[in-house]
């Protein structure tokens, strides 16, 4: 199968969704990440320039520990906006993917590009597949199934189905580690440990199946629904 996981901003996939892409890919499948911004404000010290083109090296260094494509749409950090320009983007971005599924951020997620980009990636599932919306890429023969990850906190998320990714955890850890950048500053801002604080939904969600470690997700709940949760390792 072919698997899209769209993310916000570099290590929103990883962190959310990881371990289940590090099982997609070991099971065979063709994995892509794409990601929304290009985290441009997420340094204390260095230009937005700067931090961009950093945080894209760190984004393809993790995803290349998996096999992973990476697609970089190269949007400006904190202000992601669902218009016309960006929605025609987002279906070429998915028609090059290709995927049987995608993953993406839920409506109820603490922050506004998370929550847009799922927004934009959802309007788009059925688009991806019309003749007369052109874009460089050729239209979908069928439209992707679409799963609903878990938010940071784990807050207001009622999963639906559970991945157990305790054998796949130590591989997600050095994922969430290529992204250097950001621990430097979460620690900086808020005094978080970057890893453990990326670690902490698949704790929780580990501890609810009675596992070390687990992602959680939701099927999506709107007409047609294309799959269900047989598609996910």
């Amino acid at each position: 199968m072919r698997v899209l996981a769209i993310g916000a901003h570099p290590d929103d996939v990883e962190g959310l969704c990881g371990g289940t892409l590090i099982k997609c890919a070991a099971r065979g499948d063709h994995v892509t990440i794409m990601i929304a911004t290009n985290g441009n404000v997420g340094s204390p010290t260095l230009s937005r320039e700067e931090i961009a083109a950093i945080r894209k090296k760190e984004a393809e260094a993790s995803a290349a520990l998996i096999g992973a494509d990476l697609i970089w749409m190269g949007y400006d950090d904190e202000f992601l906006f669902h218009d016309r320009e960006t929605r025609l983007a987002f279906i070429n971005a998915i028609r090059k993917a290709n995927p049987d599924f995608m993953i993406v951020h839920g409506s109820n997620d603490y922050h506004p590009d998370h929550r847009i980009s799922g927004e934009i990636a959802i309007d788009c599932r059925i688009p991806v597949t019309v003749p007369l919306i052109e874009t460089e890429y050729p239209p979908m023969s069928s439209i992707p199934h679409v799963f609903i990850m878990d938010n940071v906190g784990s807050i207001g998320f009622d999963p639906e189905v559970y991945v157990d990714v305790s054998d796949s955890f130590e591989l997600k850890s050095q994922m969430i580690k290529c992204h250097k950048s950001q621990d430097e500053w979460l620690q900086h801002m808020y005094g978080d440990d970057y890893v453990e604080l990326l670690s902490r939904p698949s704790v929780i969600r580990g501890s609810a199946i009675g596992v070390k470690y687990a992602e959680a997700f939701r099927n999506l709940p709107l007409y047609p629904v294309m799959g269900g949760s047989h598609l996910l390792p």
